[in-house]
């Protein structure tokens, strides 16, 4: 169960109001996902060392970058940078088929693992490759999502979007460091 849940995604300055991702941030039991050394941190409102230098991202933006996908049962969603499979649990959770990219070999597979475990595995698929290049067989998708920030929006992503609203949430470097996270849709 997700502690401070309202205050965390739903509090001042944060906004989410989708029933559905708050009722799956409610079921994903995020304490599955990080490193036994991190389970008393699970819920706190920031990313987490996961391995491999990469982190679970806080849950105010798994939140945010779930809603602003707008999917619904059955979509079709591509997932870049899985790290530990959060971010899948949550999308298979909102009822999608999710197709998921890990470079870091290790992550991919406790992630497989991990979704395995929790029930997941006949709605998530994983695969350890470099995600640039998107997984094009699969295509179309309804939704991307990117977890690491990007300099620019990658055309090979944008191309697998289903034709007429497919969304890509991916967020963006913007100067000294900072990122903003960007919504983009093809019509």
């Amino acid at each position: 169960m997700f502690p401070d849940l309202e205050r965390q995604l739903c509090g001042p300055g944060r906004g989410i109001s989708d029933p559905r991702v708050l009722a799956a941030m409610h079921a994903v039991p995020r304490e599955a996902f990080v490193p036994e050394e991190w389970k008393a941190n699970a819920y706190d409102d920031r990313p987490l060392p996961i391995g491999g230098g990469q982190t679970i991202s806080q849950p105010f933006i798994v939140a945010c970058m779930s809603e602003r996908l707008a999917i619904w049962p059955g979509s079709r969603v591509l997932e870049i940078g899985s790290g530990c499979g959060y971010q899948s649990a949550i999308l298979a959770e909102l009822g999608a088929t999710v197709f998921a990219i890990e470079i870091v070999a290790e992550l991919a597979l406790r992630a497989k693992e991990t979704l395995e475990r929790l029930g997941y595995a006949d709605r998530v698929t994983i695969r350890c490759g470099d995600g640039a290049e998107g997984w094009p067989e699969e295509a179309p998708f309804d939704g991307i999502l990117v977890a690491c920030a990007a300099r620019g929006v990658p055309p090979k992503l944008v191309a697998q979007l289903r034709p007429g609203g497919g969304r890509l949430i991916l967020p963006l470097e913007r100067r000294l460091g900072s990122q903003e996270l960007v919504e983009v849709r093809r019509e």
